[in-house]
Parts: C-alpha cells; sequence; structure tokens
C-alpha cells in the first residue's frame, strides 16, 4: 500500500504548481529548477496513470481529479507545518500585518507604539496595500480588511462599529447648516470606497440624495488628505476620522450617522492554527477599538 503514495516532494511540486499555474513561479517558490518540478509532474502522472495538469494560454491549470483534491491536499501540508512548529516549540518573533492604507496611516500607526511596548519581544511588519493577500501564505500572519467580513478560507472578527458620517476641514464645514447644503460644496469622490453617500442621506431622512460634486481620488488615503485640506467634504467611518475630530483638524458638520454595510474585520487563516503572537495582537486590537469616542462627543465634533 504504501508503494502507491507518493514521494512528498511531487506532491509539494504538484500542489505548488495547481495554486500559482506554472512550473516558473513553483520552482522559485521551491528553490529548486524547473527541469526538477516537471519531472516531478511527469513521474507522478506515469505512476497515477492519468493527467494532472491540462496545458491552457493562461498555464498549467489542474486537471478536475487533482482539484477535487486539492483541498485535502493543502490541509495536508497546513497539518505538517503545524506539527513542525508544535515540535520546534520555538515562535518566530515577527508578526507580519497585511492592511490598507487608510487604517494603517489613520488609525494603527499612531497606537502602534502602545503595543510593541506591551510586547517588546515581537519584531512588527506592516505590509500596506488595498489587495487581498492569500492569508495561507507562510510570510503573513494575519490582516485587516474592510467589507463584509465574508472572505473563503478566512476566519473573521469584528473591529470598532460601522458608523459613518460626513467630515469636512473646519472652514467648508462652517458653510454647510444641514445635509443639503452638500449640494453647494465640493464633495470628495473616492474611487475605491464601499462607504454610501444614499445610505446616510436616508439615514438623515433625505431621499432622493441631492447632486453631490467634487474632486475625485482613486486612493483612499489621498481623499483623506483631501478632506484635511479642505479641497471637500469626505464620508468617512468614525473611527478613522476620530483624531483629526479631536485635535480639530475636522469637523462633523451634522449629527447624522448612519451604518455602513461594511466595516473592519481582523482576519486570519481559517485553515491555520492561530499563533499566540497572532491572539495577543488581537486582544490588544479589540482593547483598543473597544474605548473608540464617538465623534460627537468631541471638541468640535457638531456644527
Amino acid at each position: 500500500m504504501s508503494g502507491s503514495i507518493l514521494p512528498l516532494n511531487a506532491l509539494r511540486a504538484i500542489e505548488a504548481v495547481a495554486r500559482l499555474g506554472g512550473l516558473e513561479p513553483a520552482a522559485a517558490e521551491l528553490g529548486v529548477t524547473i527541469g526538477a518540478v516537471s519531472q516531478h509532474i511527469r513521474r507522478a502522472e506515469a505512476r497515477l496513470g492519468t493527467g494532472l495538469f491540462e496545458r491552457t494560454a493562461r498555464g498549467l491549470r489542474p486537471a478536475p481529479a487533482l482539484t477535487a483534491q486539492l483541498p485535502l491536499l493543502r490541509r495536508g501540508f497546513d497539518a505538517l507545518e503545524t506539527a513542525a512548529a508544535a515540535l520546534d516549540r520555538r515562535e518566530e518573533p515577527v508578526l507580519t500585518l497585511t492592511v490598507g492604507s487608510v487604517f494603517a496611516s489613520r488609525w494603527l500607526v499612531p497606537r502602534l507604539g502602545r503595543f510593541t511596548a506591551r510586547h517588546p519581544e515581537l519584531e512588527f511588519r506592516l505590509v500596506a496595500t488595498g489587495k487581498l493577500i492569500d492569508l495561507d501564505r507562510g510570510d503573513i500572519d494575519c490582516g485587516i480588511r474592510f467589507g463584509s467580513g465574508e472572505w473563503p478560507g478566512v476566519r473573521a472578527e469584528p473591529l470598532g462599529s460601522r458608523t459613518m458620517l460626513p467630515v469636512a476641514a473646519p472652514a467648508l464645514a462652517h458653510r454647510l447648516a444641514a445635509p443639503p447644503d452638500l449640494a453647494q460644496v465640493p464633495v470628495i469622490c473616492d474611487q475605491a470606497t464601499m462607504l454610501s453617500w444614499e445610505r446616510w442621506f436616508a439615514a438623515a431622512g433625505i431621499s432622493p440624495m441631492p447632486n453631490l460634486t467634487g474632486p475625485v481620488y482613486s486612493d483612499p488615503s489621498l481623499a483623506f488628505d483631501a478632506a484635511l485640506a479642505g479641497q471637500g467634504v469626505l464620508l468617512a467611518i468614525e473611527m478613522m476620522a476620530r483624531a483629526a475630530l479631536e485635535d480639530g483638524r475636522l469637523v462633523a458638520p451634522f449629527p447624522q450617522r448612519a451604518e455602513s454595510e461594511f466595516g473592519y474585520w481582523f482576519v486570519t487563516s481559517a485553515s491555520r492554527q492561530m499563533p499566540a503572537k497572532v491572539r495577543r495582537f488581537r486582544d490588544w486590537l479589540a482593547e483598543e477599538t473597544a474605548g473608540e469616542t464617538p465623534a460627537s462627543s468631541l471638541p468640535g465634533g457638531s456644527h
């Protein structure tokens, strides 16, 4: 029976090619030559008596028989890594987090010193990107994402509130007495946002919403900078604007708030055990977000 089992190196080559879509990236990840990966696959196909991959214009695509077994194969490698880590009993003292630029710059970085002071044994590495990085990658421990919380293969825990509100620089906010006045001032269009002005206007009892115009930004961090510079009114998640509302750089011109369909989530791979260092960071995040103050109670928090 054991003679029918494929060698571990062959299984690793098959899984890597299936995940990465080609021999070259698989060889680079495994640290071997392209010829070695190709040989592993040819020998495995000969031994099994069936083709494992289909050649397409976009690269190698797993055949149906392999596709059906890939989840088991990947779980097997995860289990091996977990077992090896348990035997080693040492934990890499580096915590790598993937997060969007707005959360990183407006919320996390100003507070991060408190976490590193509490856990000086950990080296913190931050990967700021709007892309959804695969959390099954060995070099990524956890992430913070904005959305519905429903991502395949991901364990998601909510962070903070979903309250959203318009914010503006003080000089611009003084021109706003009621929500319909937003049609008379520049309103920043953040092309990457998931926040809905229509939803906010509905919560304010105004339907249909007025026509809004203003500068357009494709990067959410730049859109926030534009609001600070007085270029327009921005619809923001309350916890992201908190620091600027506290020190008066931004003002919440209206008392109306709305709950967004989307929010921030702490995410980890559902197929991997959560290391102690990740649990420590998660618990610290929960403490920090639980202490958020409503913008309406801050100095200059209403107009």
